[in-house]
């Protein structure tokens, strides 16, 4: 692979570069279900000058398990699981969804998070695929996705350097062994991404992308948490940014999940009227404006020393916020564990991790040396 086609990524026939960045606006599950509100929300999309809607398909047993606890909200605590199961919506609706938004020329863009609502997209022929942060790790996933031969967006937050390696691993030999095809470089696009909401500009590091680019020889982008409109995604294609995706809303008081950290529609067209600008002027005069309008020091510390580790945000959840393996129920000791008692799930807050998702396989039939509790993570000392 040259130089040019690392900084490239291939989507419907269509070539995105750092001179031509595909910009993302992720709606994730704002819409609540409602599918005027959804349709409000891409013609809105639509008036910022952005290329990409992206949706969340949300189901709540292949996320986490019920006993993850409780999240927080203005009218009071509530389980997370239930919070998931109220963001769930029917296949029907990503298909209308899909349909409108290709009808407005937006590429339509979905985020699976098990083998369920992988199954389903699938159906839908999506022309791309994104795979969110926490399922980095999630091998059987990425598997399915590998053999569908479709570009993968794969975000990489609370990640290291070996989770990455791994992962594009699956995606380009699990295509060859499903279809006998390597998925060509230009279809695999990573995404640098710190998992915090809102992230520091500071925590981005952005000089470990050309640093991921090499090692991996695939093009890449940003998954965007911070709160400035324009600093990260102008400053990432800088440097060598051909995707950038950012969050969407209406308004920030609105009740989405995501929405006191998205962009409503007048920041939003400030961040796409950014980012084609550094396109057009290119890194040298664009990292000049940006130093001179917001001083040598931010900058530089924005760009970072190009070493891929976790962002200081991200530490405290590394293992937490990813996948592995979970009992469904409680599992007496002695036990023999069927493949119907657990499941590959995020650990959140209040669990403790298991095994690594890789090893599903090898956990049916092993007898369980300890209770394991419904929830909790299995566990070498386990088994």
């Amino acid at each position: 692979m040259n130089e040019n086609e690392k900084k490239t990524v291939l989507i419907n026939g269509i070539a995105y570069s750092p001179h031509k960045p595909l910009i993302i606006a992720e709606l994730g599950t704002s819409h609540n279900g409602d599918i005027s509100r959804a349709k409000e929300m891409i013609d809105a999309v639509r008036q910022t000058g952005a290329d990409c809607v992206k949706f969340q398909m949300v189901i709540a047993s292949e996320i986490l398990h019920p006993n993850t606890g409780e999240v927080a909200l203005p009218g009071g605590n509530i389980r997370l699981y239930d919070r998931f199961k109220e963001l769930e919506s029917p296949p029907e609706f990503f298909k209308e969804v899909k349909n409108y938004a290709e009808s407005k020329e937006l590429l339509f863009l979905c985020t699976p998070f098990g083998l369920k609502s992988a199954s389903i997209l699938r159906d839908l022929q999506p022309q791309a695929v994104k795979i969110a942060s926490p399922e980095l790790n999630f091998t059987g996933l990425l598997k399915e996705i590998a053999g569908w031969e479709l570009p993968v967006l794969l975000s990489s937050g609370v990640s290291k350097l070996s989770d990455i390696e791994t992962a594009v691993e699956i995606l380009k030999s699990g295509a060859m062994k499903a279809n006998n095809k390597q998925i060509p470089d230009s279809r695999i696009c990573l995404l640098h991404c710190v998992t915090s909401y809102p992230a520091a500009e500071t925590d981005y590091n952005l000089r470990v992308l050309p640093l991921l680019s090499e090692v991996f020889g695939v093009p890449v982008g940003v998954s965007d948490h911070s709160a400035d409109s324009a600093l990260i995604p102008a400053l990432a294609v800088c440097m060598g940014a051909c995707v950038i995706e950012k969050h969407f809303c209406l308004s920030r008081s609105d009740p989405g999940l995501d929405d006191p950290i998205a962009l409503p529609p007048d920041d939003f067209s400030l961040m796409v009227k950014a980012v084609r600008q550094a396109a057009q002027a290119g890194p040298e005069e664009t990292l000049a404006v940006y130093r001179n309008k917001r001083g040598e020091a931010l900058i530089e510390s924005i760009l970072g020393n190009g070493i891929k580790e976790l962002a200081p945000c991200e530490k405290a959840n590394y293992r937490y916020t990813n996948r592995s393996i979970h009992a469904l129920r409680d599992i007496e000791k002695d036990e023999i564990i069927k493949k119907s008692d657990y499941a590959v799930l995020r650990t959140e807050k209040n669990l403790r991790p298991g095994l690594e998702p890789f090893w599903e396989d090898a956990i049916e039939g092993r007898t369980a040396r300890n209770f394991i509790p419904a929830g909790e993570g299995i566990r070498f000392e386990d088994i």
